[in-house]
């Protein structure tokens, strides 16, 4: 689970959710995005900034969307392709399409098959990144069903096997989701390393040290300096930390994302010949990315209104656990995000100087004009 990020510091702004939506949108078809999948693709890409989920936000506009729509590594125009149908399955070669439009058309598609069926996959290859993975599935769980994608990071390696020397995986992303009742829904939304290195890298750019226990160095010992993750100095840890605490849990769930969203339809791997050089620092990019979106409808399979009875009854019960510091009372993985994007709605989306700097020059350089934003 993504933890959001607190306000941005004092002389960012903040700016109407929907105004920032149409903005982003206008970038996205001023790159030759169909205007419907530019809407798509921008509000799944200022939930992260609504959400607090920054390192998944706009800060990736101009660092990895632009740059990858400007290099023909995205297709913007590119429609993806069916090879194999059978009902309940669909295997789609993505194209290169714009991965925040094509994310949320593999999870739709599986959950209109599933509605009849109680279970539909699709997956999909030659994939592009695709932002926050809770923004995709969270849709289907408000259409009553239990959404989980998977996506590896293509031919980009960024974590070593416990015990390794080179990098051979990469982040590794998962989600899933499911309704919760009258409450926001059920979002896990996770990498399978201790942090995305968006995380890290955020942080580089902020001037700010780490915390401990996020990235180690050759000999297992913490580091704190973000930059040492692309000086080959500092290693991204996966789930679970130490070998004895646990990182062959998050290494075997790093796998499963690998063989779920990549083996299954024949994606770039990143366990490959080419990865054994590497000296344990980032390699390659995130090329031929590979997804799988499965979708579960119990409403197929038994009384929907039981089903979400039950949805009701066991968050509620979580929500009710008698917490250990009243100040703090019990959650579950989606709830903050969501009374985040609740109060943001209202209030305005904050971003930080740096960002708003990017995307106003962004706007002066190549249009359409930024929304006017109300300083904090």
């Amino acid at each position: 689970m993504t933890q959001p990020t607190d306000a941005p510091p004092r002389g960012g702004v903040s700016v109407p959710h929907d105004a920032l939506v149409a903005f982003t949108a206008e970038v996205f078809a001023d790159r030759g995005v169909p205007a419907a999948r530019a809407r798509t693709a921008a509000e799944a890409l200022v939930h992260g900034d609504l959400t607090g989920t920054t390192s998944h936000g706009l800060a990736n506009l101009t660092r990895l969307y632009l740059p990858a729509l400007d290099a023909g590594r995205i297709d913007a125009a590119a429609e993806p392709a069916k090879i194999t149908d059978t009902g309940a399955a669909v295997y789609l070669d993505a194209r290169r399409s714009l991965g925040l439009w094509a994310a949320t058309e593999a999870l739709e598609l599986a959950a209109d098959r599933a509605r009849e069926s109680g279970v539909a996959m699709v997956t999909m290859r030659d994939a592009t990144h695709f932002g926050c993975a809770g923004y995709h599935t969270a849709r289907i769980a408000r259409r009553g069903m239990v959404a989980v994608l998977a996506s590896n990071c293509g031919r980009q390696r960024i974590a070593r096997p416990p015990g390794g020397r080179a990098a051979m995986l990469g982040t590794n992303p998962f989600s899933v989701a499911a309704p919760a009742g009258d409450r926001p829904p059920y979002v896990l939304d996770m990498s399978t390393t201790v942090v995305p290195t968006g995380r890290v890298r955020a942080a580089a750019r902020a001037g700010e040290p780490i915390p401990e226990g996020w990235l180690e160095d050759t000999e297992g010992r913490p580091v704190t300096d973000p930059h040492a993750l692309d000086s080959g100095e500092g290693f991204l840890r996966w789930l679970g930390g130490d070998p004895a605490t646990g990182a062959f849990k998050g290494y075997g769930l790093g796998l499963m994302v690998e063989v779920l969203a990549a083996l299954v339809p024949g994606a770039g791997l990143g366990p490959a010949p080419e990865a054994l050089t590497g000296d344990g620092r980032p390699t390659g990019q995130d090329d031929d990315i590979g997804l799988t979106a499965l979708v579960l409808a119990p409403g197929a399979l038994r009384p929907e209104p039981d089903f979400r009875g039950d949805a009701d009854g066991l968050f509620g019960a979580l929500l009710d656990c008698p917490p250990l510091d009243p100040a703090r009372p019990v959650g579950y993985p989606g709830r903050p995000e969501e009374l985040a994007a609740v109060h943001h709605r209202r209030t305005g989306v904050p971003l930080s100087p740096e960002l708003h700097a990017e995307l106003t020059a962004l706007a002066d350089d190549r249009g359409p004009a930024f929304p006017e934003a109300g300083a904090r």
